[in-house]
């Protein structure tokens, strides 16, 4: 595993480059699948715009003027938090605290702080004073929707962080009532359906706004989305993030992360050897007892499993990993090894990221094929939430998350959400069919 780009550089090149710690591989691949979605939708939008479905709209914008007050003092807060942080990374944080802690939590350093507050603010008033005129003027721009991906995707960065925060502490609202500072401004915790919820809402508010069509925008972002979260499932698999699946009971691990095929009662050996580690989260550790993990359950009969035994020809790894030296620091320790991040699961799980990795990377090229010969608005944003929902709710049948009952009927909030959008994207495609019937 590579909980960041230390870790990268140390198994790839043979440096240890401590710098790199603060550099999260999943928050790296997160900010790709930002990168990619923008690209997708860009391309999209200028299809569209090309058919005559999407236009521009005039804007009144004056240029000339000198940065404002206000101008300099934003820039120079950015600038000021940047450099708080980022410096104090580099040469103020504690060695027993991780990066991500130390990002969430008050501490950094004052001086980088006011450094790069005086740069961001220096460079804003520069900027501007290049362009003033002295006499300042207003123009006429047109602005196609293709030149507002750059709003639409820090919209969706923004709303999708706080909704995929707010769905995740509803999932754990004992933990959340507990401790409600704590788990809004954790480092962990996000659910992606609160996020895909609550952007979707910004991004069609400022559509209406900026008076672009609504289901036209969707259409084009459908791919867009499916290729976003393929690339951000490859964060969770690379750093361990504890998105992982239910055990593997086909298969076995040692304390080093190595699988193999499990003989008769053996995986039920395995769980009573680390009996701690599946009733009560914690591990000992030199004669101590260590929490790890908050999957805990009431006797190791309950300890969720599936025994899928994979094919000859294809690496074990591939129906059973252990997730050696993840970033949640879940599981036993790795004998010999001293870095940062040095457990492992004590059984191996299905790796679920991958597999929605390659699912919706598979979903994306289909979509993407597709996208030129589907003409009614709507029906690729119905594909897309049948699409998701579907793969969503399947692969929910193979990872641990907490279920409630409903009506008899047990699911989890993942599931729930998934069947909906499911239902709701054939719904769409259906009306969507009907009303393009109706005006041709």
């Amino acid at each position: 595993m590579y909980p960041n780009l230390f870790y990268v550089f140390k198994d790839w090149f043979g440096v240890e480059w401590k710098a790199l710690a603060f550099l999260n591989t999943f928050g790296l691949m997160v900010a790709l699948a930002f990168i990619a979605a923008a690209w997708v939708i860009t391309i999209e939008l200028k299809r569209k715009e090309k058919q005559g479905l999407m236009l521009p709209r005039e804007e009144s914008i004056t240029v000339g003027l000198p940065a404002s007050l206000m101008d300099i003092f934003l820039n120079a807060l950015v600038g000021f938090v940047f450099g708080y942080k980022l410096i104090g990374l580099l040469f103020s944080k504690p060695e027993q605290m991780n990066a991500q802690e130390y990002i969430f939590s008050s501490m950094g350093n004052a001086a980088g702080g006011i450094l790069f507050a005086l740069v961001m603010g220096g460079f804003k008033w520069y900027d501007k004073y290049k362009q003033k005129l002295k006499e300042p003027e207003k123009r006429i721009v047109r602005i196609w929707p293709h030149d507002r991906v750059g709003d639409i995707v820090i919209l969706g960065l923004v709303f999708g962080i706080i909704g995929a925060k707010l769905f995740d502490n509803f999932e754990h609202w004992d933990e959340f009532i507990a401790d409600p500072i704590g788990r809004l401004f954790s480092q962990s915790g996000l659910a992606f359906y609160g996020g895909l919820i609550l952007a979707s809402i910004a991004i069609c508010w400022y559509a209406y706004k900026k008076g672009i069509k609504v289901k036209h925008l969707t259409d084009a972002a459908a791919p867009a989305l499916m290729i976003a979260y393929a690339i951000g499932r490859i964060g969770c698999q690379v750093s361990g993030d504890g998105d992982w699946g239910v055990y593997n009971s086909a298969y076995v691990s040692d304390n080093q992360g190595k699988v193999r095929l499990a003989e008769p009662g053996e995986f039920e050996k395995a769980l009573e050897k680390n009996a701690s580690y599946f009733l009560e989260g914690s591990v000992s550790d030199s004669g101590r007892s260590v929490f790890v993990t908050d999957r805990t359950y009431a006797n190791l009969a309950q300890v969720p499993h599936r025994s899928v035994k994979g094919p000859s020809f294809l690496p074990d790894w591939l129906f059973a990993y252990s997730y050696p030296q993840n970033v949640n620091k879940d599981g036993i320790l790795m004998p010999g090894i001293r870095d940062e991040h040095n457990r492992v699961l004590p059984q191996p799980v299905f790796p679920t990221p991958l597999y929605e990795t390659i699912i919706c990377s598979l979903l994306f090229l289909l979509m993407w094929t597709m996208r030129r010969s589907i003409k009614t608005p709507l029906v690729m944003f119905g594909f897309y939430l049948f699409l998701n929902g579907a793969e969503r709710f399947f692969i929910e049948r193979i990872r641990v998350n907490i279920g409630y009952n409903y009506a008899g009927f047990i699911t989890t909030q993942a599931e729930l959400i998934a069947i909906i959008l499911a239902i709701a994207g054939v719904v769409l495609m259906i009306v969507a069919k009907k009303w393009g019937s109706e005006k041709k």
